[in-house]
């Protein structure tokens, strides 16, 4: 169908967009796709090997291949349909990837592996009320000495052995420095370490609610600075200061407001202060939230300056942006079940209804999946929702 052509864009190209759109006079909205190993996870021409979440996980061949395959994909997929990269690099730079699971799991949560899903983890005992005391016991200025993070360093360190010796699409393979040195948030940390009774603790016992976010944060402060000692500060930096907490999205505002911006405000302060932080001098305070937070957008950028909103689904995008005003950077698009299961059609009139709501006012809109983009989406929708851009995403046209 003729409207979901689109032009190739070089490399270059994509990449004076992006500048251009970091200091607000961008000429159109840029694209962006997220995405990790799963989505080449249940494809064969891409996962040859039918290698699990569990093998990748404990198998250092395994998770670099998978790793290696991920790479390929968004360069030959991703980049073909957004403004990201599309030409092969001259290194191939691997993380060891870590999904969700890095902050429960030092603390004794066990891991587990649902049927074709990313790992999660399961509460440790201390989720039972009756021995919720029992995390405080748990060593967090040694965050390294965990078996967790044991296990960590040797898959990482094993995984240099390896790419030391190969090569993949001829060209030469890095793995790069751990750069774990984020939380998923107070809230959402504390929901994975009680399970729901934590979103009982922060109504009937607001005190241990509070110690045990206080004690996560604690418990970060010392894994950055373990981290930046293990790898002698050659660690990975985001280019803005972002936090997250899904959980959130189930506190009313002035819930939030009084049980959690403290702890918040705090982890802005340690972000931007403590040396580890972003180098870029457009750094922004970020706030990613999954779910239905908006409620909660207003008062994170009036009260704690959030000026870089990573949003999932449900969002209305043009009330936001008259909520926030016009130079807050906005990041969002068609919810992922549109992309998974609508038609190319679907996806493009979603993803033009999104650029002419308003959102694209004042020129800090990223379009993207809303949020992290599902195995199995038909490059067909991916190619929908970058032709919408390409055509209604111009701020010409705004």
């Amino acid at each position: 169908m003729q409207m979901l052509e689109h032009p190739v864009i070089s490399d270059q190209e994509k990449l004076a967009l992006w500048q251009a759109h970091a200091e607000g006079r961008g000429a159109r909205v840029p694209v962006m796709i997220g995405t990790n190993a799963r989505v080449v996870h249940p494809l064969p021409q891409w996962n040859p090997d039918g290698y699990t979440f569990e093998d990748c996980h404990d198998d250092p061949e395994a998770h670099l291949k998978i790793e290696l395959q991920h790479a390929l994909y968004r360069r030959q997929v991703i980049g073909k349909h957004s403004d990201q990269p599309h030409e092969l690099p001259d290194v191939w730079e691997v993380p060891l990837y870590f999904y969700n699971i890095y902050e429960a799991a030092p603390f004794g949560a066990t891991v587990y592996f649902p049927s074709g899903q990313v790992p999660t983890t399961e509460p440790p005992p201390f989720a039972d009320d009756d021995l919720r005391n029992e995390v405080f016991n748990v060593d967090i200025k040694h965050p390294l000495d965990t078996p967790y993070w044991k296990g960590r360093l040797r898959m990482w360190r094993e995984m240099v052995k390896l790419a030391a010796d190969t090569t993949f699409e001829g060209r030469a393979v890095k793995i790069i420095p751990i750069g774990n040195m984020g939380t998923d948030g107070p809230v959402t940390a504390g929901c994975n370490l009680r399970g729901t009774n934590f979103l009982m603790d922060l109504l009937t016992e607001p005190e241990y609610a509070q110690k045990l976010m206080a004690f996560v944060i604690d418990a970060l402060s010392y894994r950055r600075r373990a981290l930046m000692e293990e790898f002698d500060g050659n660690i990975l930096r985001n280019p803005n200061y972002m936090l997250a907490d899904d959980s959130c999205a189930m506190l009313g505002l002035e819930q939030w407001r009084t049980l959690v911006k403290p702890h918040h405000k705090r982890l802005y302060r340690m972000l931007e202060t403590d040396g580890f932080g972003a180098t870029n001098p457009l750094a922004r305070r970020g706030m990613h939230m999954c779910g239905n937070a908006s409620h909660l957008f207003p008062a994170l950028h009036e009260e704690l300056n959030v000026t870089l909103f990573d949003t999932g689904f449900p969002i209305d995008h043009g009330a936001m942006r008259r909520k926030l005003g016009p130079d807050v950077l906005i990041q969002g698009g068609p919810q992922v079940q549109v992309l998974l299961n609508g038609s190319p059609e679907q996806v493009f009139e979603r993803t033009r209804e999104i650029l002419q709501s308003g959102v694209m006012e004042g020129g800090y809109f990223t379009l993207r999946e809303g949020n992290n983009l599902p195995p199995l989406v038909p490059q067909e929708n991916l190619a929908a929702m970058y032709a919408a851009a390409l055509e209604y995403g111009n701020y010409d046209q705004a």
